[in-house]
């Protein structure tokens, strides 16, 4: 988001408005959307930046060679989904149904044709949310010759990034920190300031080190929150305000005892959530029983479905056949099952998963292994179905705000929800129907809807909503708020911040 811009992008107010195109139209029934990209664009070398390059990244996007964890979200598009299964035959109708032109339909002559400004995307059905879609990284235009160049690691490189976003990265060294300079060719205003990231998985580390003024902004965790509260001037430097996440115990539906939608049940209605967010969260969160969060279209307010219930908990397993003996789980064979909580190994996620377990010790009995995972290590087991863990806490952040964002790209079988082998063909043929209604009522209730059957299903127990919670020096000024703030409080309008000292 720093370095690169898509066709459109989100505002102060999660509004999808103009990015590097200046306008977009939809024809009638929604199969077709057109951008007309601003004149004169450039990279932040001052090279030329036209529709050539949006086309090449939705290419590369959907490109099986490429097998980007998030290929799938561009599937409207013709051909799309057969040529990234593996269908060669797709691949030339994916290129016919992304179409680079000038604004009299001639075609473009390559990447240096500066009349090259208009972006014709073929859908394979309506797709009226496809614009937003759009501003995602997906279709950042990351030069092909420098990907090319780069080799399979180009990504890991400063100097193979060349974008057209607000900043310049200046260098990286990857999971360790990165420096990023104003942008002199960004067409919405340069940013004041320069951008250094460091990456410190511990929380208890850059509190210390924000307390020593070597951050100017840090996020911070719910066991200092006490801390800062009582301190007179880092309570008035606390930065408090919803977020855009949903935490779940994730369940694989695929590895014993969680194929059996009783037992997932059982589990989420001995998780004491209100607890949780007491005791561990320190009151930084808000416990949940549905998938899309408070301040999202989509959030249903009211949900009691596999609430906090202990002798619903116990009863449930029991009449599936379940009974608990010496600590262990029983299945109705008489045969025990092993139950394995696995969890990215920090000293905070220790004291975390431990009071998890030992609360559902108290609940149902059962003794669970605690499995910590060297982080790195943790986050490639959560994403492919075959290392997936058999338990392990997992979250959803809006990508962009709408329903289609929650449901159709994680639930859907295929998408992220495969790397708990989640399939529901109900759930999908409701959402097939949600994703192409052009009437807002409609589609609203078939969302509505098919978040009831996600939450029946139980895939998961459904856990609590975060809070972004940063604190923020008092000489940093200018920052624009909003509940997708990714990586520091005022990411999606970072021209308007400022240093004050």
């Amino acid at each position: 988001m720093s370095i690169y811009e898509g066709l459109t992008k989100l505002n102060g107010d999660l509004e999808t408005v103009p990015g590097a195109a200046e306008s977009w139209e939809y024809n009638e029934d929604s199969t077709e959307l057109t951008f007309k990209l601003r004149d004169c664009l450039m990279y932040s070398d001052g090279t030329l930046l036209n529709a050539e390059r949006f086309r090449y990244s939705l290419m590369r996007n959907i490109n099986p060679e490429t097998a980007g964890e998030y290929a799938a979200i561009t599937d409207e598009i013709m051909g799309a989904p057969e040529w990234r299964g593996g269908d060669a035959a797709a691949q030339p109708i994916v290129e016919e149904s992304l179409v680079a032109s000038h604004a009299d339909g001639t075609a473009c002559t390559g990447y240096d044709d500066v009349e090259c400004t208009t972006f014709k995307i073929t859908l394979s059905k309506p797709a009226p949310y496809f614009h937003t879609v759009m501003s995602l990284w997906v279709v950042f235009p990351a030069k092909q010759e420098l990907i090319e160049e780069g080799g399979e690691a180009w990504w890991l490189e400063a100097e193979y990034h060349v974008g057209n976003g607000p900043f310049i990265m200046e260098s990286m060294e990857p999971q360790v920190s990165a420096y990023f300079v104003p942008n002199p060719y960004y067409w919405d205003g340069q940013p004041s300031v320069n951008l250094e990231f460091a990456y410190i998985t511990d929380t208890a580390v850059s509190f210390e080190a924000y307390k020593n003024d070597e951050f100017d902004i840090i996020q911070f965790g719910a066991e200092d929150y006490d801390t800062i509260m009582a301190d007179p001037v880092l309570s008035e430097e606390a930065v408090i305000y919803p977020g855009s996440c949903t935490f779940d115990v994730m369940f694989h539906q695929a590895k014993a005892p969680f194929d059996d939608k009783a037992v997932r049940e059982a589990f989420s209605y001995a998780l004491d959530r209100d607890a949780w967010v007491d005791d561990v969260l320190k009151g930084l969160g808000a416990p949940t029983l549905t998938w899309i969060p408070p301040g999202f279209p989509g959030y249903q307010e009211g949900e009691t479905r596999l609430g906090y219930d202990p002798d619903k908990a116990v009863q449930t397993l029991s009449d599936a056949g379940y009974s608990v003996e010496g600590g262990q789980l029983i299945g109705s064979d008489g045969v025990a099952i092993e139950i394995v909580d696995t969890f990215s190994d920090t000293p905070r996620n220790r004291t975390r998963n431990e009071w998890l377990v030992a609360k559902w010790k108290e609940v149902l009995g059962i003794d669970i292994e605690l499995n910590p995972v060297e982080p790195t290590t943790y986050t490639a087991l959560t994403k492919d179905v075959e290392t997936a863990p058999q338990m392990f806490i997992l979250g959803w952040c809006a990508d962009y705000p709408d329903p289609q964002n929650w449901l159709s790209v994680y639930w859907k079988t295929g998408a992220f929800g495969e790397r708990i082998a989640y399939s529901n063909p109900d759930l999908d043929a409701l959402l097939d129907q949600a994703d192409v209604e052009g009437d807002p009522e409609k589609r609203a209730q078939m969302y509505a809807d098919a978040q009831d059957m996600l939450i029946d299903s139980s895939p998961g127990a459904f856990f609590w909503n975060n809070v972004n919670t940063y604190l923020v020096k008092p000489w940093v000024k200018g920052l624009v708020l909003t509940p997708m703030d990714p990586g520091y409080p005022g990411q999606y309008v970072p021209v308007e911040i400022y240093v004050e000292k």
